[in-house]
């Protein structure tokens, strides 16, 4: 497995994984597809220097892509502090790929400036929660029953982890 920067030829890849979690249920608020073509400006914030989008790929394919994100962009006080999110293909779940990811994420923090990590996971996406727990996030914050999936209600969970 290879972890490397997104290009931008990875975006096709990266929407689709993407799509799969909308499609999956309680494992992203969206509720819509992405689209290739809306996802352009998306991309281009995200520079490789403050705000990567690191892919895991293996044999040429992107299998899962985690991106380092603002939070609460314009706020100066919070700068060192990002989101982390991640997504991993359905056909290489349980493989590794998104612990690898989320480890080099963590290895890279010192490099990007950021001294906290912040992830936002819906509470009903235990797979997420234990994938966070594993590296040493803890749980920051609940905001319960705020995420409505056509009637079925479940809540958000903020984890931190100091880097």
């Amino acid at each position: 497995m290879l972890i490397r920067i997104a290009q931008k030829n990875d975006l096709q890849e990266i929407v689709d994984i993407y799509n799969q979690a909308v499609a999956g249920g309680f494992m992203t608020a969206d509720t819509r597809p992405w689209q290739t073509a809306q996802r352009q400006e998306w991309f281009a914030i995200h520079t490789p220097n403050e705000h990567p989008i690191f892919v895991a790929e293996i044999d040429g394919k992107v299998t899962g892509w985690l991106t380092v994100s603002a939070y609460r962009p314009g706020r100066h006080a919070l700068r060192f502090i990002k989101e982390v999110s991640y997504y991993i293909d359905h056909n290489y779940v349980g493989q590794g790929i998104g612990s690898a990811l989320l480890a080099h994420a963590i290895q890279e923090a010192p490099n990007l400036q950021i001294k906290h990590y912040l992830a936002i996971v819906l509470d009903e996406n235990k797979a997420s929660i234990k994938l966070l727990e594993k590296f040493g996030f803890q749980l920051w914050g609940h905001l319960p029953g705020i995420a409505d999936f056509d009637g079925v209600i479940c809540g958000h969970v903020y984890y931190g982890l100091p880097i």
